[in-house]
């Protein structure tokens, strides 16, 4: 029996030449010859699903959902264990998806509800089918729950391949929420890219995914033989332009939190800070002053704000960006560029240019990259000039709208962080395809027929 091991990502070390860790659990990987029986028993789940009423599967997935709060705590701690995120913000995590469990199942089901469109003519909101559900290991448990949910009450059957970096979060929330679920209605496979890279090869009826941008289209290549639906969040590079008339230390606050979350591994993390010429001094002084109080360390120390990088690849990768904005010539005005496994210190950069990675890449790390800027126009320019059009945000005065307006990116901030109110999550450009939230997101999930009688 093959296994996937999980390790602590804290726990991250050379002994000599060799990286060690400590192991957090295993589980059985899913063979990929076992796939064509995980597929099958979703569709014949999905059939006898799909004949419920809309609202017996909401209620259905509102009283799974209620089994989690007796392993509330022991979520927490393995999203701690697995990902290092420190246990506040896993707490939160957990919290926060449990909480809004009942809200999000009424939302999910009140948008799938059949609507008269007059002429007696209605629209029906049907299911598709089988779901793929492949989710990231940044936020294991909120990132697969925004999609598995609405996948499931739309009625269709879900097979969730969780990230093999968060094995056991994905495990013990299928088998807690399968306590409830009918047999095979939702399904958990686990393994690597090539697990996933079948999956989605497989008979099924949409793939759902969050991850990167080069997975997302290897995805949708594959996906198109079958003209299997799509719906793709696949990371970003978020821009921040900061104006001469800005609330300077809102300003300051924002690009530091927004960098440093969750260890700056979110996919809407601040990868790049553009700031007016006539106050960068200012700013890059009170930015290095509030990064420096930023605690690093593992999940369960005290006041620890940004823990370890998930893996020693992850690591290299942020590594690889400071070293080369070192050597085209930026300034390192906290930190360097040079860090030991398993974590990267809080590293505030600035003089950054269009030639650098930490410019161009999505960098997944705790650092702060700013430039300086004359022009608006120019700070605009730069900040489009991304294949990735997740999130934008812009501080500044009055004017700080119309610079808003020309931003290309599917959520924009204005003075605050991007994704406020009753909004889908949706990318522009090569961050997204299709979007997720809202009525129009968990449609997406569904099939619309129309049917006049």
């Amino acid at each position: 029996m093959a296994v996937l091991t999980s390790y602590d990502p804290a726990s991250y070390h050379y002994v000599g030449e060799h990286i060690e860790a400590t192991a957090v659990g295993s589980v059985e990987t899913t063979a990929i010859e076992q796939l064509p029986t995980v597929i099958n028993n979703a569709k014949v789940a999905q059939k006898a699903w799909a004949s419920l009423p809309l609202i017996e599967r909401q209620q259905y997935v509102v009283k799974a959902y209620q089994q989690l709060h007796a392993v509330q705590d022991e979520l927490a701690t393995l999203i701690g264990q697995e990902m290092g995120k420190d246990y506040r913000r896993a707490t939160y995590e957990v919290g926060g998806t449990l909480q809004n469990a009942g809200y999000f199942a009424s939302e999910i089901g009140d948008a799938l509800a059949t609507e008269d469109v007059g002429n007696r003519t209605e629209l029906q909101y049907r299911p598709l089918g089988v779901v793929a559900v492949i989710s990231p290991w940044n936020y294991p448990l909120a990132m697969a729950n925004n999609l598995l949910m609405p996948a499931l009450i739309a009625g269709n059957s879900v097979v969730l391949k969780p990230s093999e970096e968060t094995p056991l979060v994905a495990e013990l929330f299928i088998n807690t929420l399968n306590q409830v679920l009918p047999q095979h209605v939702l399904q958990v496979v686990q393994g690597g890219k090539a697990l996933g890279q079948a999956l989605v090869a497989a008979d099924i009826n949409m793939v759902a995914f969050t991850g990167s941008m080069a997975a997302g289209k290897h995805i949708m290549a594959n996906a198109a033989s079958g003209l299997k639906r799509l719906v793709m969040e696949l990371g970003g590079n978020d821009p921040m332009i900061v104006m001469a008339g800005a609330n300077m230390d809102a300003a300051v606050r924002f690009a530091v939190a927004s960098s440093f979350e969750n260890a700056g591994q979110m996919c809407t993390s601040t990868e790049r800070v553009y700031v007016d010429e006539r106050i960068a001094d200012e700013f890059e002084q009170k930015v290095v002053a509030l990064a420096s109080r930023y605690r690093v360390g593992a999940w369960d120390g005290a006041n620890v704000n940004i823990g370890p990088i998930v893996n020693p690849i992850q690591h290299q990768k942020v590594l690889e960006q400071l070293k080369d904005a070192k050597a085209k010539g930026a300034s390192f005005l906290l930190g360097s560029d040079d860090y030991a496994l398993p974590f990267i210190q809080p590293t505030v950069v600035s003089n950054i240019t269009p030639q650098m990675q930490l410019e161009t890449e999505e960098t997944f790390g705790p650092v702060v990259a700013i430039s300086r800027f004359g022009d608006i126009d120019e700070a605009i320019s730069r900040a489009n000039n991304s294949h990735y059009g997740l999130g934008a945000v812009v501080f500044g005065g009055p004017s700080a709208n119309a610079v808003a307006d020309q931003l290309d990116a599917g959520m924009v901030g204005v003075n605050q962080g991007v994704g406020g109110g009753n909004a889908p999550w949706v990318g522009a450009k090569q961050s997204g395809f299709g979007f997720h939230g809202t009525a129009a997101g968990h449609r997406q999930f569904a099939q619309v027929r129309v049917i006049s009688r």
